[in-house]
């Protein structure tokens, strides 16, 4: 339904050309926006009503005492979420707003655009069961690692100064008593947070449609195959500013596999576009500050590339 009206205006309306460049990322911009402005509303709205039932300080004390187990069940509730990187963002925004600890939040963060059921049927379909299998519990293996990581790193000080303080605020249980005081707590959490952030999602989807439509795939392939062993590192490196959905990215990989590119460098290309991207920074820094955002986007790479060269080790193994 959305998409049809986006072609309407975009094509009908506009008179856009959908064969061009200029037509491709205002389509992209237009549908990326208003999907990810409602999903940011509606998530956040039925957050806000769920903590309204939750035992704040009690979820807080069990995320803590379970350690690891709480970023790897973090991890696994974003591996079933069909969210990008982009869209993860409202749930993760959520996440912080209700006082969950920043490591546990980032684990779900980092897996959710990873590892989600589309991106799981298309690689089945493209490699076979076992590098799914094997992408799987990579993803889910790095979301896990890294958010713990990231939780014992004490980044919580570079959280911005609103949302900091909010997260003190729900130290406390909303005082809600009836069903329509929390939905309309609900509201009034929505209606902030998309308040504060809209300028910043038209910013980082404009971004992505720019570097989406007009960066050549062929000059990437380009690229990594001249870098022989460095290959990892700079497949990981060109997809960090990029930005695709999962139905884009997983056809991207298996043709820079089939073109000679090794199976990690190209599966380190995917993640690195589907994990992180400059649209994604852009929205993250109005929860934090530049310091958090390049810690986080810093050793997230590191694991990414760390993953390709182990599934290049591996490729002959699992082929």
């Amino acid at each position: 339904m959305l998409l049809k009206l986006v072609d309407v205006v975009v094509y009908g309306i506009l008179g856009l050309d959908p064969a061009t460049r200029l037509g491709g990322a205002a389509h992209f911009f237009v549908y990326d926006a208003a999907k990810i402005l409602i999903l940011l509303f509606f998530l956040i709205f039925v957050v806000g009503v769920l903590r309204t039932y939750l035992p704040q300080k009690k979820i807080r004390r069990w995320m803590d005492r379970e350690g690891i187990g709480g970023h790897f069940f973090a991890a696994l509730f974003g591996a079933v979420t069909p969210f990008c990187s982009c869209s993860s963002i409202p749930l993760f925004l959520g996440f912080m707003e209700a006082g969950l600890p920043l490591g546990v939040a980032l684990s779900f963060l980092i897996t959710s655009p990873l590892v989600n059921e589309y991106l799981v049927v298309l690689m089945l379909g493209f490699f076979g069961w076992k590098i799914t299998l094997l992408y799987v519990a990579s993803g889910l293996a790095i979301g896990t690692v890294t958010g713990f990581i990231l939780g014992r790193m004490g980044l919580e000080k570079y959280l911005v100064s609103d949302l900091a303080r909010r997260r003190a605020e729900c130290a406390e249980d909303p005082p809600c008593i009836v069903f329509r005081d929390r939905l309309a707590y609900g509201w009034r959490e929505s209606s902030t947070i998309v308040h504060k952030i809209w300028l910043w999602v038209l910013a980082g989807v404009a971004l992505g449609a720019l570097i989406h439509n007009y960066v050549p795939q062929e000059a990437v392939h380009s690229i990594m195959a001249r870098t022989g062993f460095f290959s990892v590192p700079v497949a990981t490196l060109l997809g960090v500013p990029m930005y695709g959905s999962c139905a884009a990215i997983v056809p991207v990989a298996i043709v820079l596999f089939q073109k000679g590119i090794p199976l990690g460098t190209a599966l380190a290309f995917m993640m690195a576009i589907a994990a992180l991207s400059l649209p994604e920074a852009v929205m993250l820094r109005r929860a934090m500050r530049l310091h958090l955002i390049l810690v986080f986007f810093g050793l997230t790479t590191i694991a990414i590339i760390v993953t390709g060269y182990l599934f290049n080790f591996l490729q002959g193994v699992v082929l």
